[in-house]
Protein backbone atom coordinates (compact mmCIF):
# COMPACT_ATOMS: atom_id res chain seq x y z
CA UNK A 1 0.00 0.00 0.00
CA UNK A 2 3.05 2.01 0.20
CA UNK A 3 3.11 2.39 -3.31
CA UNK A 4 -0.78 3.20 -3.22
CA UNK A 5 0.22 6.12 -1.10
CA UNK A 6 3.10 7.76 -3.40
CA UNK A 7 0.53 7.91 -6.11
CA UNK A 8 -2.14 9.25 -4.17
CA UNK A 9 0.29 12.18 -3.87
CA UNK A 10 1.42 12.25 -7.69
CA UNK A 11 -2.44 12.44 -8.03
CA UNK A 12 -2.57 15.81 -6.40
CA UNK A 13 0.23 16.79 -8.16
CA UNK A 14 -1.46 16.08 -11.19
CA UNK A 15 -4.86 17.98 -10.32
CA UNK A 16 -3.07 21.18 -9.47
CA UNK A 17 -1.49 21.07 -13.11
CA UNK A 18 -4.92 21.45 -13.94
CA UNK A 19 -4.60 25.26 -13.62
CA UNK A 20 -3.22 24.84 -17.14
CA UNK A 21 -3.09 27.94 -18.99
CA UNK A 22 -3.63 30.68 -16.16
CA UNK A 23 -0.45 28.90 -14.38
CA UNK A 24 1.62 29.02 -17.37
CA UNK A 25 0.79 32.45 -18.53
CA UNK A 26 2.47 33.60 -15.39
CA UNK A 27 5.27 31.90 -15.64
CA UNK A 28 7.72 33.85 -17.74
CA UNK A 29 7.58 37.00 -15.05
CA UNK A 30 7.97 35.38 -12.36
CA UNK A 31 10.91 33.74 -10.25
CA UNK A 32 12.00 31.08 -7.61
CA UNK A 33 14.68 30.88 -4.98
CA UNK A 34 17.31 28.72 -7.36
CA UNK A 35 16.85 30.96 -10.24
CA UNK A 36 19.41 33.72 -11.21
CA UNK A 37 15.91 36.56 -11.24
CA UNK A 38 14.87 35.01 -8.40
CA UNK A 39 14.55 37.15 -4.93
CA UNK A 40 17.15 35.25 -3.13
CA UNK A 41 19.67 36.42 -6.28
CA UNK A 42 18.17 40.01 -6.46
CA UNK A 43 19.06 40.27 -2.80
CA UNK A 44 22.86 39.17 -3.08
CA UNK A 45 22.91 41.59 -6.46
CA UNK A 46 21.92 44.40 -4.22
CA UNK A 47 24.33 43.28 -1.37
CA UNK A 48 27.40 42.84 -3.49
CA UNK A 49 26.36 46.30 -4.84
CA UNK A 50 26.29 48.28 -1.77
CA UNK A 51 29.03 46.19 -0.04
CA UNK A 52 26.95 45.33 2.88
CA UNK A 53 25.87 41.74 3.75
CA UNK A 54 22.96 42.05 5.74
CA UNK A 55 20.04 41.99 3.10
CA UNK A 56 20.91 38.03 2.01
CA UNK A 57 21.33 36.98 5.63
CA UNK A 58 17.32 36.56 5.71
CA UNK A 59 17.76 33.62 3.53
CA UNK A 60 19.78 31.33 5.70
CA UNK A 61 19.55 29.80 8.80
CA UNK A 62 21.47 31.50 11.57
CA UNK A 63 24.09 29.14 12.16
CA UNK A 64 25.20 29.60 8.52
CA UNK A 65 25.61 33.14 8.53
CA UNK A 66 29.19 33.28 9.35
CA UNK A 67 30.10 30.87 6.41
CA UNK A 68 27.78 33.49 3.80
CA UNK A 69 29.37 36.45 5.59
CA UNK A 70 33.02 34.88 4.78
CA UNK A 71 31.54 34.18 1.10
CA UNK A 72 30.57 37.57 0.91
CA UNK A 73 34.31 39.25 1.87
CA UNK A 74 36.00 36.47 -0.82
CA UNK A 75 33.21 37.51 -3.41
CA UNK A 76 34.15 41.36 -2.73
CA UNK A 77 37.83 41.04 -2.86
CA UNK A 78 37.43 39.44 -6.40
CA UNK A 79 34.88 41.03 -7.67
CA UNK A 80 37.56 44.52 -7.52
CA UNK A 81 39.81 42.83 -9.94
CA UNK A 82 38.34 43.08 -13.29
CA UNK A 83 34.69 42.18 -15.32
CA UNK A 84 35.88 38.59 -15.75
CA UNK A 85 36.65 38.39 -12.30
CA UNK A 86 33.64 40.42 -10.99
CA UNK A 87 31.50 38.03 -13.18
CA UNK A 88 33.26 34.63 -11.73
CA UNK A 89 32.63 36.28 -8.33
CA UNK A 90 29.00 37.42 -8.00
CA UNK A 91 28.25 33.80 -9.72
CA UNK A 92 30.34 32.40 -6.50
CA UNK A 93 28.23 34.40 -3.95
CA UNK A 94 25.05 33.74 -5.84
CA UNK A 95 25.76 29.64 -6.05
CA UNK A 96 26.68 29.62 -2.03
CA UNK A 97 23.40 31.70 -1.22
CA UNK A 98 21.27 29.75 -2.83
CA UNK A 99 22.79 26.32 -1.81
CA UNK A 100 22.75 27.60 1.49
CA UNK A 101 19.06 28.43 1.25
CA UNK A 102 18.14 25.69 0.27
CA UNK A 103 20.28 23.64 2.79
CA UNK A 104 18.11 25.80 5.39
CA UNK A 105 14.61 24.25 3.58
CA UNK A 106 15.93 20.71 3.69
CA UNK A 107 15.68 20.84 -0.20
CA UNK A 108 18.66 19.53 -2.53
CA UNK A 109 20.46 22.10 -4.16
CA UNK A 110 20.81 21.41 -7.78
CA UNK A 111 22.76 24.68 -9.57
CA UNK A 112 21.13 28.25 -10.02
CA UNK A 113 18.90 27.72 -12.79
CA UNK A 114 18.02 31.21 -15.73
CA UNK A 115 15.89 33.57 -15.00
CA UNK A 116 12.38 32.93 -15.17
CA UNK A 117 12.49 29.08 -15.04
CA UNK A 118 10.27 27.96 -12.78
CA UNK A 119 7.47 25.69 -12.20
CA UNK A 120 3.85 26.85 -13.23
CA UNK A 121 2.32 26.86 -9.38
CA UNK A 122 5.25 28.36 -7.90
CA UNK A 123 4.78 30.99 -10.56
CA UNK A 124 1.24 31.53 -9.55
CA UNK A 125 2.51 31.73 -6.05
CA UNK A 126 5.14 34.33 -6.72
CA UNK A 127 2.64 36.53 -8.33
CA UNK A 128 -0.12 35.91 -5.46
CA UNK A 129 2.92 37.47 -3.65
CA UNK A 130 3.93 40.32 -5.96
CA UNK A 131 -0.15 41.51 -6.64
CA UNK A 132 -0.84 41.56 -3.07
CA UNK A 133 -3.37 39.18 -3.03
CA UNK A 134 -3.73 35.14 -3.31
CA UNK A 135 -7.62 35.19 -4.02
CA UNK A 136 -7.04 34.46 -8.09
CA UNK A 137 -4.75 31.97 -6.69
CA UNK A 138 -6.90 30.34 -4.08
CA UNK A 139 -10.17 30.00 -6.12
CA UNK A 140 -7.88 28.29 -8.98
CA UNK A 141 -6.23 25.54 -6.69
CA UNK A 142 -9.97 25.00 -5.23
CA UNK A 143 -11.48 24.48 -8.88
CA UNK A 144 -8.66 22.23 -10.03
CA UNK A 145 -8.78 19.88 -6.82
CA UNK A 146 -13.08 19.99 -7.21
CA UNK A 147 -12.70 19.14 -10.68
CA UNK A 148 -9.87 16.09 -9.31
CA UNK A 149 -12.33 14.61 -7.31
CA UNK A 150 -15.59 15.33 -9.02
CA UNK A 151 -14.04 12.98 -11.74
CA UNK A 152 -13.03 10.49 -9.41
CA UNK A 153 -15.80 10.14 -7.77
CA UNK A 154 -17.72 9.85 -10.81
CA UNK A 155 -15.80 6.83 -12.38
CA UNK A 156 -16.39 5.12 -8.94
CA UNK A 157 -20.18 5.64 -9.07
CA UNK A 158 -20.10 4.01 -12.54
CA UNK A 159 -18.05 0.80 -11.85
CA UNK A 160 -19.88 0.66 -8.14
CA UNK A 161 -23.18 0.33 -10.26
CA UNK A 162 -21.53 -2.97 -12.41
CA UNK A 163 -19.31 -4.28 -9.72
CA UNK A 164 -21.37 -7.71 -8.95
CA UNK A 165 -21.46 -8.06 -12.78
CA UNK A 166 -18.05 -9.90 -12.91
CA UNK A 167 -14.94 -10.58 -10.88
CA UNK A 168 -13.24 -8.09 -13.66
CA UNK A 169 -15.79 -5.89 -12.61
CA UNK A 170 -15.21 -5.98 -8.93
CA UNK A 171 -12.33 -5.16 -9.61
CA UNK A 172 -12.58 -2.34 -12.01
CA UNK A 173 -14.76 -0.98 -8.95
CA UNK A 174 -11.82 -1.93 -6.13
CA UNK A 175 -9.59 0.05 -8.63
CA UNK A 176 -12.09 3.14 -8.61
CA UNK A 177 -12.46 3.26 -4.84
CA UNK A 178 -8.57 2.99 -4.00
CA UNK A 179 -7.92 6.13 -6.31
CA UNK A 180 -10.34 7.90 -5.25
CA UNK A 181 -9.88 7.62 -1.53
CA UNK A 182 -6.93 8.28 -1.82
CA UNK A 183 -6.97 10.91 -4.04
CA UNK A 184 -9.08 13.04 -1.11
CA UNK A 185 -6.51 11.32 1.56
CA UNK A 186 -3.91 13.13 -0.80
CA UNK A 187 -5.78 16.83 -0.92
CA UNK A 188 -6.12 16.24 2.65
CA UNK A 189 -2.66 15.30 3.73
CA UNK A 190 -1.43 18.25 1.98
CA UNK A 191 -3.63 20.75 3.34
CA UNK A 192 -2.80 19.54 6.67
CA UNK A 193 1.14 19.18 6.34
CA UNK A 194 0.91 23.26 6.04
CA UNK A 195 4.50 24.26 6.70
CA UNK A 196 5.96 21.66 4.53
CA UNK A 197 8.35 23.33 2.38
CA UNK A 198 10.17 21.62 -0.52
CA UNK A 199 11.78 18.49 0.77
CA UNK A 200 11.83 19.43 4.31
CA UNK A 201 9.93 16.05 5.63
CA UNK A 202 11.52 13.36 3.87
CA UNK A 203 9.22 10.23 2.69
CA UNK A 204 5.54 11.04 1.93
CA UNK A 205 6.15 14.97 0.86
CA UNK A 206 3.52 16.37 3.17
CA UNK A 207 5.73 16.02 6.60
CA UNK A 208 4.21 12.39 7.43
CA UNK A 209 5.01 8.96 7.41
CA UNK A 210 4.54 6.87 4.40
CA UNK A 211 1.43 4.24 5.53
CA UNK A 212 -0.78 1.88 3.98
CA UNK A 213 -4.74 3.08 3.84
CA UNK A 214 -6.80 0.42 5.72
CA UNK A 215 -8.32 -0.34 2.04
Amino acid sequence: MRRMKIAGACAVLLALAGLGAWLVATRAAYAHCDTLGGPVVSDAKAALEKGDVTPVLKWVKKEREEEIEAAFKKALAVRSKGPEAKELADMYFFETLVRLHRAGEGAPYTGLKPAGEVEPPVAAADKAIADGGVDDLAKEIGRAAEKGVRERFEKLVEAKKRKDESVAAGREYVEAYVIFVHYVEGLHDTIAAGGAHHGEAEGDGHGGKIEGHAH
